[in-house]
Order: C-alpha cells, then sequence, then structure tokens
C-alpha cells in the first residue's frame, strides 16, 4: 500500500482514569460544570416542546446545539419527566438526541438527559447518589450543566447518563437482548398510571404487562414473563434467570439511602433490566432525583417526617408479596445474609465514616456560583445552603437535610441486632500460584473466622457470570491442616484471566472478600501454553521510514497477557545486548495480533538481519516458547506462518497486524514497543477514547474509518470533503470489547492504516 509524505498522521490517545486531572475532559467529570447551548429557529419553541410531550412525544428540531463551545445542528430535543415536568415551568427537564437527523455524537454519547432539580433543594441527591452507587454496581455517571436556550440561561441542570443501547453494550457486552425501561407507561401516581413494574407474575399474555414496563428492544415480553414467573414461584432457580448479587446492591442501596422512588418505594418504579449473555436480567437504577428521603411513600405507608424516615426498617416489604423481587429473595436465607452484608458495606464505607458528606462539600464549591445565578431555580439560594443539614420545607413534601437524616439512620440500624451480631472475618486471601499456567489447577485459600459455610465464586472473563464452589477447612483443598480456620478450593484455570472472590456467612449474617463483591473482585493472570502464543510474521527488510518488524499472534480461545515477555535476536540470547520486553498492558485479544519495531532507537533495540538470522520469544517466567530462524527475503515479502499459527513460509503479501491470507485487505502499521509507557498516556494502548489527528495539504475528499482485527469495518468518523489544515477525531470505544483495531485515512490520492489497541 503506497504512502505519501506530505500527509502527516499521529495518533493521540487520552486514557479517561478516575483522577481529577486527566478526568476534567470528560463530559462527566463532577468537577466542570458543562455549557449547553439549545438554538431553536422558532420563537415559540416552549409552546412547540409542550404540544409534543402532550401528544406524540416526538423530538422537536432544534437548529443547532453547541455542547462545551462544540456545534451540532439539527439536533432532536423534547421534554422528558413526570412529576418534574409542568408545562408552566419556564425550567424543565430536557432529552437532547444529537443523532435524531444525523450520524453524530459528544464523546462517543448521543443521548443527553438534563433533570431540572424541581425536587431537591440541595441540588445534590442526584449526583451525589450515582456516586455512592457507582462503587457497587453499574450505574450512570452525572454531574451538572449550564442550560441555555435561544442565548438565555434556564438554569443549573443535573447531567446524567442516559440508559440506552450504547450504556448497555459499554457495560453488558451486547445490546440486541430483552431491555425494559421499569416505569409505568405515561408515568405513575395520582393522574397518572397505576400499573406497577413491581414483577409480579401477571400470566403470560404480554398485554398484562405493557402497561407497566416500556420495552427498549426488538424482543422480550417472553423473557420478562419467564422472569416474573421464576421470581414468583421458581424462586431456586432465580440465579439462571437474574444476577442476584446486582438485585441485592440495588435494594440494599435504596434502604439505606431511604430511596423511595424505587423499587422499594410506593410505585415500584425508576430501574432498568437488560439480560446479558449469560441469559441473566440485571438491574440497573435510575433516577435518583428524590434520594434521601425526598420521596414519603414507601407503598403500605407514608412516612410523615424526617424521623420516620430515619427509622424506617431495613426490611421493608420482606414480608409483602406486592414487591416479590424483595419477599422472594430476603425470604431464602442466604440470599439474606447477603443483602444485611451489603447493608453493612453500605453503611460503613459511605456513612458511618462520613465520606458522603465529604464528597458532598467537595461538590458544593463547583456549584454554588451557578445555583445562585440559576433565575428559575426552585427553591431560594439560602434553602440550598441549607438542606445539606438542615430539612427544607414542612409535611409529605418536605425534603430531609442530608446529614440530619443520614446521622439518625447511622444511629437507629446500627444498634438492630442484624447490625451488631458477629460478622465472618476474612482474611489472608491468597493463590497458591500467583502466575498460573492455563490448564493447570490452583488453589484459593483464606483464613475464616466466625463462619459456618465459605464459597468462592471465580470466572475468567467479565463477560462471565461467577460459578459459585464451596471452600472447605478439611486440610484436603489446599487449606492446610483441618479446623485451622483456613478454608480453600480449587479452579482449574481455563483462561487467561481470573476474577474471584469470597463470601462467608454463619448463622446470622454474611460476608464477602473484597466487601463490593461482586462487583469487584480479586484477579490473577494466568500464562497461556507455548503452543497458543507465538512469533507469526517477520519482516527484516526495514528503513528508517518502515523499520524491520515481528508480529505476535495468540492462537486461544482467550485474550491473552503477555507483559513481562522477552523478544530478542543473537545479542540477547549472548547477554550482549538486553532484551525487548513487553510492558504491563500488552494483551493480545483472541486470534489476535501484536506488531512490534525492533529497531526503534531503545536500549534494547535490535535490528533484524536482512540475510536471515535467529530470533528467540521467551515467556514471563524466562522459558522459550518459540523460536525462529527465518530466511532472506525481498522488501515486498515477509517471512511468517501460512496459515497463522503454522508452518513458516516465503509470504508474496505483507499482513502485518492481520492474518496470513491473500484475501486480507488492510495493511497495518506496526507500533513499537517503545509507544507502550507504564502510565499509559501515549498513543496505545487507549480506554476508551482515543483522537486521531492528521493533515491535509490540499482540498480533498476524505474518509477515517475503523475496523477490527478481521477487516471489518466497525464505525465511520467522517466522510466528507476537508479544506487544507489539521484535524482531530474522537473515537470512544466504550460500545467495543478490548483488541486489535485499525484506522484508515483515505482521500483522493493517499491511504494509510495504523494500528489501535483496545485494553479495557
Amino acid at each position: 500500500m503506497k504512502k505519501t509524505s506530505c500527509v502527516l498522521v499521529s495518533l493521540i490517545a487520552t486514557i479517561i482514569v478516575f483522577a481529577k486531572i486527566s478526568y476534567s475532559q470528560s463530559f462527566y467529570d463532577i468537577n466542570t460544570i458543562q455549557t449547553i447551548h439549545i438554538t431553536f429557529e422558532q420563537s415559540n419553541w416552549d409552546f412547540m416542546l409542550d404540544t409534543s410531550k402532550a401528544g406524540s412525544d416526538g423530538y422537536i428540531m432544534a437548529k443547532s446545539v453547541a455542547i462545551n463551545g462544540v456545534i451540532f445542528d439539527t439536533v432532536g430535543v423534547k421534554y422528558k419527566g413526570n412529576s418534574t415536568y409542568n408545562p408552566n415551568y419556564i425550567k424543565n427537564p430536557f432529552h437532547i438526541e444529537l443523532d435524531t437527523y444525523k450520524e453524530q455524537d459528544y464523546q462517543g454519547y448521543k443521548d443527553i438527559k438534563l433533570s431540572n432539580v424541581a425536587k431537591d433543594p440541595s441540588f445534590l441527591r442526584e449526583v451525589l447518589s450515582y456516586s455512592i452507587l457507582r462503587k457497587y454496581m453499574i450505574a450512570p455517571l452525572s454531574n451538572y450543566a449550564n442550560v441555555y436556550v435561544n442565548g438565555t440561561l434556564l438554569g443549573l441542570y443535573v447531567n446524567s447518563e442516559s440508559i440506552g443501547k450504547t450504556f448497555i453494550n459499554q457495560n453488558f457486552y451486547s445490546k440486541t437482548n430483552a431491555f425494559f425501561k421499569c416505569n409505568p407507561i405515561g408515568g405513575a401516581g395520582p393522574g397518572g398510571n397505576t400499573a406497577r413494574p413491581n414483577l409480579l407474575f401477571l400470566g403470560t399474555d404480554s398485554a398484562n404487562y405493557s402497561t407497566a414496563y416500556e420495552m427498549k428492544s426488538d424482543y422480550g415480553w417472553v423473557d420478562l414473563i419467564d422472569l416474573t414467573y421464576t421470581l414468583n414461584n421458581n424462586v431456586t432457580n432465580i440465579e439462571n434467570i437474574l444476577d442476584v448479587d446486582r438485585a441485592l446492591w440495588m435494594l440494599a442501596f435504596n434502604n439505606i439511602l431511604v430511596n423511595l422512588d424505587s423499587y422499594s418505594g410506593g410505585f415500584a418504579q425508576n430501574y432498568y433490566l437488560y439480560k446479558d449473555n449469560t441469559g441473566r436480567f440485571n438491574p440497573i437504577i435510575w433516577d435518583l432525583n428524590e434520594s434521601f428521603g425526598k420521596f414519603s411513600s414507601t407503598g403500605t405507608i407514608n412516612l410523615p417526617s424526617t424521623t420516620a424516615k430515619m427509622q424506617m426498617t431495613h426490611l421493608l416489604h420482606s414480608g409483602d408479596s406486592n414487591w416479590p423481587l424483595i419477599q422472594k429473595l430476603l425470604a431464602i436465607p442466604s440470599y439474606k445474609k447477603m443483602y444485611l452484608a451489603k447493608l453493612h458495606t453500605l453503611l460503613t464505607e459511605n456513612f458511618s465514616n462520613n465520606s458522603y458528606f465529604t464528597t458532598a462539600q467537595t461538590i458544593q464549591p463547583v456549584i454554588n456560583s451557578a445555583v445562585q445565578s440559576d433565575p428559575n431555580k426552585f427553591y431560594s439560594y439560602a434553602q440550598y445552603q441549607n438542606n445539606l443539614t438542615t430539612d427544607v420545607g414542612i409535611g409529605m413534601d418536605a425534603a430531609p437535610g442530608i446529614t440530619n437524616l443520614m446521622s439518625g439512620r447511622i444511629t437507629y440500624l446500627s444498634a438492630l441486632p442484624d447490625f451488631t451480631n458477629t460478622k465472618p472475618v476474612i482474611t489472608n486471601v491468597t493463590s497458591s500460584d500467583t502466575t498460573p499456567i492455563v490448564n493447570t489447577t490452583i488453589f484459593i485459600t483464606a483464613n475464616v473466622t466466625n463462619t459456618n459455610f465459605v464459597y468462592l465464586g471465580y470466572r475468567f472473563s467479565k463477560t462471565q457470570k461467577f460459578t459459585k464452589i464451596q471452600m472447605y477447612d478439611d486440610g484436603t483443598n489446599g487449606d492446610g491442616d483441618p479446623n485451622d480456620n483456613i478454608f480453600g478450593a480449587s479452579i482449574n484455570v481455563s483462561g487467561n484471566s481470573i476474577q474471584y472472590y469470597i463470601y462467608a456467612e454463619n448463622n446470622n449474617v454474611g460476608m464477602f472478600s473484597p466487601v463490593r463483591a461482586e462487583y469487584e473482585f480479586y484477579s490473577l493472570n494466568a500464562i497461556s501454553n507455548s503452543s497458543e502464543i507465538m512469533m507469526n510474521e517477520i519482516y527484516a527488510r526495514g528503513t528508517t521510514v518502515n523499520p524491520d518488524w515481528i508480529e505476535i499472534y495468540n492462537s486461544s480461545d482467550s485474550d491473552v497477557d503477555i507483559s513481562g515477555y522477552k523478544i530478542y535476536d543473537g545479542g540477547g540470547q549472548t547477554g550482549s545486548k538486553p532484551k525487548k520486553e513487553f510492558p504491563a498492558g500488552s494483551i493480545i485479544p483472541s486470534k489476535g495480533f501484536f506488531v512490534i519495531i525492533t529497531e526503534d532507537g531503545s536500549a534494547s533495540a535490535f535490528g533484524l538481519s536482512n540475510s536471515g538470522e535467529t530470533v528467540w520469544f521467551e515467556n514471563a517466567s524466562g522459558a522459550i516458547i518459540d523460536t525462529v530462524s527465518y530466511l532472506a527475503h525481498t522488501a515486498d515479502q515477509s517471512y511468517g506462518r501460512f496459515p497463522d499459527g503454522s508452518d513458516w513460509k516465503t509470504l508474496n503479501q505483507i499482513t502485518r497486524g492481520t492474518p496470513n491470507d491473500p484475501t486480507t485487505n488492510i495493511e497495518s502499521e506496526p507500533i513499537s514497543i517503545k509507544h507502550f509507557n507504564l502510565n499509559q498516556n501515549y498513543p496505545n494502548p487507549f480506554n476508551p477514547i482515543t483522537t486521531i489527528s492528521f493533515s491535509i495539504p490540499n482540498k480533498t475528499f476524505a474518509t477515517l474509518k475503523i475496523f477490527n482485527s478481521l477487516g471489518t469495518e466497525v464505525a465511520t468518523l467522517f466522510e466528507e470533503e476537508l479544506q487544507p489544515g489539521t484535524y482531530s477525531k474522537l473515537w470512544n470505544a466504550n460500545a467495543f470489547s478490548s483488541g486489535v483495531y485499525f484506522y484508515r485515512l483515505q482521500t483522493e490520492s493517499f491511504s494509510e492504516t495504523k494500528k489501535l489497541i483496545l485494553l479495557k
């Protein structure tokens, strides 16, 4: 593939991590107020939005929407919400859909949900609650945005990530399975729909469910009905169709935070269900603007005061068949003990230690000025300042002071037997081998006291569910002597990433290690057998422009971490030169490739002789797993295995970074190992956003597309006529799996393809 030197293509990747400096450019950075300008051509835009809300609830076309100065034209906008929307309000909640009329996104986000903070004097409830929830289960990001329409400031909004197919695909690795929004159609409560998405079994006719659940997928009623039937009539099989651990986290969160505008409250609503590829539904909490006791109805009684909310039972609805997700799960002793463990963790990690208050205090300075300047806020600035600590309002519409409520709740719950009972203690969680070989057996052990039952949960990928096996203190499971409080269980290592946790219980309560399991877990990286990871193609006719390179191939069915592996020629073999080592985070996807440049100017660089020589490849333990004496070849040839992983041959078609197959139509530019450094802030690897920058010397029609390792196009970043200049384009790979990808810039007279490595 020919290349021209007058076009410069460079790659700048930004790794998004949870740190203030690098995270500050994110659309959902909690430390930055976003700025959103909506422009309508019509002066009666509010009437149009109200009319649409009352009618078909369709989108009204905005002339443009500018997000932090980035302008998008022809954008869909509508009002959203039920109890927070009112045609008499100036400040109504918005749903902005950037791709209603054309394909466009901001940092990968297409749907923007903006809440008007009509129920919360503190302006903190939603953002603070989500920041707590994300420690324990998948949940939206959330921050703030100043919103303007036709140049006029409407006010400060809460900006929370939309739970749509992009969100689902990013977090559950699929997006076409059964997917439901569990809110009554048209809104719940007086004047609205009285149906409740409480997961009661209502028979096999989907019409019985369609007023309480909004299907967001192309199909799924049979799956939802199956879930309700299993929960209500066959709960012993519930783990086959529901992620019970995630459901228990949801119920514990709702209860501790007195979040009653939820499944746990009067309308049993404000959550989503998505069925992942394991066949299980996953609950996802949504709409936390009335968390921390702002909503008063439990569905059986109204809690008339902050004191009543402080003392709300932690077993709310455990005996009520109208809330089967609570009643049926907590009727099973082990599930109840797990639920108590999660309540205890939420209480101790966020409230007993006052960390929630510290978080709230860090948010307030960010928004103080914006709240004060909000011309249409629903409460006074003084009420905003007070509501973190002090109740605002009276009666059923009161907003408890957040710290007032939670201080009382801590006191109340901490005195209950379910919180004072002796808990299991889990320490010294260890593996018999910290770098095991795939297809060998390891033992996981832990010191556990105050217990009568222990199990190990493990899996080999985030796309799998955890397998649970009992751990024993019998002296035959890698646990040392019998009855020494060391419990053990064995795992047959069948993947390169081992994720695991431990759960223990006694007669009263359970405990996890790590305490945030299953959302958090311990992990080990296993080493593949030498026959699965190998050198696959060599190019030894390099120049300064196109240097020597070696391709590594993963023939296994699992991703493989080759961190710490080394590759070298005769100099490394004899010790006269250092060996080139693969840095941390070097992962090759299943059936994927990893290309390195050998002569890259680093201290461990080595050149490949164009007359042929021997190259060695060893694993992290120092064992040689592959060696090859390659033959001389021309500048238009390479030396490789054909087909991949088979015998070595001279290849007349260079296929670096892609399968050694004549039909391959993508040629990658190899990425030198020197491009990888330990702080992961260079072009590659990236997760999840990368910025592709390039210069165009002449006016031309150009395309920029992304391909996977098999040559299949997976995204088009643009396809348009460009003027001379320098351009940058973000690619948000949240919706894609870890692996090797390529981006191709193509103009009327030029084409270049380069490699990207996505690590999640």
